[in-house]
């Protein structure tokens, strides 16, 4: 069977899985449609928090970025995984107890602010409008590389697989379906790694094998693989290069934006007890821990095979560099999509792959003849074909190919899913029509969900040339305006609604403000005002790493204006009590 036929049948298989998995999940209930019943086992639970986590980001992003960078780039796994022991230790199961559906409706009542719940709901919308259109994106190319059709058409295709299970399933269905999307990409993703692990150091555990010995030299792996980039004048790989100032800020904006993300925190208000909020948690970082333990083998592992694949011989020597018309097959495949390019500077038909902004090394290369560095590999690319470039099996491929695709579709539903919410029980129930009967209201959630999905699908066809940057800004806001609240809300019975409301307003709009600056005002190009390089950064505090900052002066706003104004009502502390009482579960309120 060829590789082709062998993907359309595995994807197929795992898109019928989702779809079986809809229909006998379907959704009867508002409470159903947002929170799965109230009765999701906390394993389960977990499994299927993993698999809305673990979006295309971390399956095909986050290990290249880890690849071209190095150590620098762990900021990413420290960052991601510390915010899952934030949401244990310090959310999850009071938010729990509160026994609501959504994160705005926490805030509001916490509040006893409607305006506090409107600004969560636009603060809720924008995050994961933001983040949902890297997902569909993601859908689009990898549909692109592994169906062999062009990019709208995988979207289209995606989009109605999301549709089925999500509008139909809700919260149940699409529980029950990350449980089964986050056994195909975890194998997806182990897989290849285990048979890469073995090829390069005998040792059949990723994470042991980035530590034990290089078959081919005889010398540590990492070690090789310093020694390899070094050679070609990239900077060692387990080097530390940046400013650590902003690598700390980097990843505690990462952590408190993860522990703010909305679409995370909802599916913890889908277990029966508050104990099973916290062991699902845990479970969760178990199950984000097997790809996360793997990642820094796969990123390192893939950038060494790609190195020694273009690299054949000693630096500078003649023939040392691969002849174009000698590249392997999936360096011709993946250059029909864009992602990795060859330009011969130098007419000399073989690839030259080096920093050529390493002034010290770009000097003795014009003394081999180098023009420049002629190799352009787009990180993402690395995870998806890691399989090809160490010649694994066609059906590896093929599990890869819906690995990525599982990624990208849990995620975006879990956010699509998020903004329905926030529309129909937030927006509609709340504020427009209160006397909504709950199959109306049931309505509106799946026709909010339609709409959603509409909205992700005309994005990813026509992606705003930020999507990247959009990233940061969907972590930055999560960081700097709902963690803050939601802290607040259950730890101190001192700050008010207006506190609340001028806190959250403060970290939305400066974080905002801070990154407009340097990438533009909307992210369009040319808008920015500062030119964004490390040297005009206040205090060498990047764009992205700003979140943290955001959400201090959420702190201090709230706290500074609570204390200047009336303390909240008796039955509101009373209500931040209770919620920590570690009692019961509490029960969602009549709707």
């Amino acid at each position: 069977m060829d590789q082709q036929t062998l993907i359309y049948l595995v994807v197929g298989a795992t898109f019928a899985l989702y779809i079986g998995i809809a229909i006998w999940a379907r959704a009867g209930s508002t409470g159903e449609f947002y929170a799965a019943g109230r009765g999701v086992h906390p394993v389960t639970n977990g499994m299927a928090t993993a698999a809305d986590w673990m979006s295309a980001a971390s399956f095909i992003s986050m290990a290249g970025l880890i690849a071209f960078t190095g150590y620098d780039n762990s900021s990413f796994l420290m960052g991601w995984t510390g915010g899952y022991v934030l949401l244990a230790m310090l959310l999850a199961p009071y938010l729990r107890k509160f026994g609501k559906y959504t994160v705005p409706e926490f805030i509001g009542d916490r509040f006893y602010s409607q305006t506090a719940r409107m600004v969560a709901v636009v603060c809720l919308i924008i995050i994961s409008v933001t983040y949902v259109i890297g997902q569909m994106t993601g859908v689009g190319v990898t549909f692109a590389r592994f169906l062999q059709v062009d990019t709208s058409t995988g979207l289209f295709i995606g989009s109605a697989v999301v549709f089925v299970y999500a509008v139909l399933g809700g919260m149940k269905g699409i529980t029950y379906t990350q449980v089964a999307q986050y056994v195909v990409l975890i194998t997806a993703y182990t897989i290849p790694a285990i048979f890469i692990s073995l090829q390069l150091t005998s040792n059949p555990v990723p994470m042991f094998g980035l530590f034990s010995t290089h078959v081919e030299s005889g010398m540590p792996l990492l070690a090789r693989l310093d020694q390899v980039i070094t050679d070609l004048g990239f900077a060692a790989y387990t080097g530390h290069h940046t400013s650590t100032l902003n690598m700390v800020l980097f990843t505690l904006a990462l952590m408190i934006g993860t522990a703010g993300l909305p679409h995370v925190i909802i599916r913890f208000f889908t277990v029966p007890k508050v104990a099973d909020a916290r062991w699902s948690a845990g479970w969760a970082l178990v199950f984000i821990a097997i790809l996360y333990f793997t990642a820094p083998s796969v990123g390192a592992m893939a950038r060494l095979n790609l190195v020694e694949t273009i690299q054949i011989g000693d630096v500078g020597a003649p023939d040392s560099n691969l002849a174009y018309e000698d590249r392997p097959d999936w360096f011709r495949t993946w250059e029909q999509t864009g992602l990795i390019r060859f330009n011969d500077l130098n007419n000399d038909g073989r690839i030259q792959f080096y920093n050529d902004r390493n002034a010290t090394f770009a000097q003795q290369a014009q003394e081999w003849g180098w023009a420049g560095n002629e190799l352009t590999v787009n990180p993402d690319i690395l995870v998806l074909a890691n399989p090809e470039i160490a010649n694994l099996p066609a059906w590896v491929v093929a599990l890869v190919a819906a690995g990525g695709l599982a990624a990208a579709l849990s995620t975006a539903a879990g956010l699509l899913l998020a903004i329905s919410s926030a529309i129909s029980h937030d927006l509609i129930k709340s504020t427009l029509n209160p006397r909504i009967s709950e199959k109306g209201e049931l309505i509106a959630a799946r026709i909010s969900m339609a709409g959603a999905i509409a909205l992700a699908t005309w994005l990813g066809l026509n992606p705003p040339g930020f999507a990247a940057q959009t990233v940061a800004l969907a972590f930055g806001l999560a960081a700097a305006s709902i963690f803050p609240a939601l802290m607040m809300g259950i730890f101190s019975k001192r700050v008010n609604n207006v506190g609340a409301i001028a806190g959250m307003l403060t970290g939305l709009v400066a974080t905002c403000l801070y990154i407009f600056t340097y990438l533009g005002w909307f992210f369009i190009a040319g808008t920015n005002m500062v030119e964004n390089v490390p040297a005009n950064w206040v205090f060498g505090i990047s764009p992205a790493s700003f979140g943290a900052v955001g959400a201090l002066l959420n702190f201090i706003v709230a706290y500074a204006v609570s204390k200047a104004t009336a303390a909240p009502p008796k039955e509101i502390q009373d209500l931040v009590d209770s919620v920590r009482v570690p009692r019961g579960a509490g029960s969602a309120v009549a709707h």
